[in-house]
């Protein structure tokens, strides 16, 4: 086979990779509208959820999503009036809102349709492989398109592991991390 055959071959599997993952994703998305949230709440419960203490905040949120601010704002305050968030001033910065869900948000997360999803992935795949691949993907759109990449504070430039007291610190916020907080999403990711 020619080298360019095989380039066509690999782009004609990458492209059905890609219709598949947005076919599951609108299949997930229908599942979740069959509670009382839309996909977008899903998706905002979700993010909520996985992020640490400097990444749940309306601006976070957004730019996760590549939204904007109008968009994700009339999504929490739908999370909010349903009982599922509640947001609160800032500690750091009092002109903010930081974002946490509340008992009834984390046991609707119970409900959720994409946990079924990932054990199907996991039991026909190498689901480690195929997440990474589909990380180094997202990670190449995000450079292209100039968002941020987001990820675990264990994975960032900035996470240190000689803090004292305590395991571990943020260099670029200047606050300690706990081993929870390491394994969370974050806005500052680098």
């Amino acid at each position: 086979m020619s080298r360019k055959s095989s380039e066509s071959l690999s782009l004609d599997s990458a492209r059905r990779a890609a219709e598949l993952i947005g076919r599951l994703d609108r299949l997930a998305r229908s599942s979740a509208r069959a509670g009382d949230m839309n996909p977008a709440q899903w998706e905002a419960l979700r993010y909520l959820a996985r992020a640490n203490r400097f990444s749940r905040t309306p601006a976070a949120v957004a730019e996760y999503f590549g939204s904007t601010r109008g968009t994700v704002s009339q999504t929490l305050i739908a999370l909010e009036e349903k009982g599922y968030v509640v947001k609160r001033a800032s500690v750091r910065d009092r002109r903010s809102l930081d974002l946490a869900l509340t008992p009834a948000g984390e046991a609707a997360l119970a409900h959720d349709a994409l946990p079924e999803f990932a054990a199907m992935l996991a039991a026909g795949t190498d689901a480690t492989g195929l997440a990474d691949r589909l990380a180094e993907a997202l990670g190449g759109v995000l450079a292209k398109r100039g968002g941020k990449p987001f990820g675990a504070c264990k994975t960032c430039r900035h996470f240190r592991t000689d803090a004292k007291p305590g395991p571990y610190r943020c260099a670029l916020l200047e606050e300690r991390l706990s081993p929870e907080d390491a394994e969370l999403i974050c806005v500052e990711q680098a």
